[in-house]
């Protein structure tokens, strides 16, 4: 293993998942990613945590779709925003 080498390519996944939910936060859809910052900094969590737990979670739901050979399951990734800060667990099938 070399974790140096896979520093790079996690930061570049990460801001890229922050880059989505940010588009989908400029676009309004899904509506449960501006109900999910919102509450998230109602509850005292700073922005970029916010964002940052929203990206994982989408993360999550990206990793389950392609493990299963599916397609994204909104409904699945609105509910696991709506359970933030509670992140998913393990495989997420549904």
């Amino acid at each position: 293993m070399q974790p140096t080498d896979d520093q790079p390519d996690e930061a570049f996944a990460q801001a890229k998942l922050i880059e989505a939910v940010e588009n989908q936060l400029a676009a309004g859809e899904p509506a449960a990613a501006q109900a999910t910052l919102n509450k998230l900094t109602l509850v005292g969590y700073p922005r970029e945590e916010s964002l940052e737990l929203m990206a994982q979670v989408l993360a999550h739901c990206i990793g389950t779709m392609l493990e299963h050979d599916q397609p994204f399951d909104l409904p699945a990734y609105e509910q696991a925003l709506r359970n933030l800060p509670e992140l998913p667990q393990g495989d997420a099938e549904a």
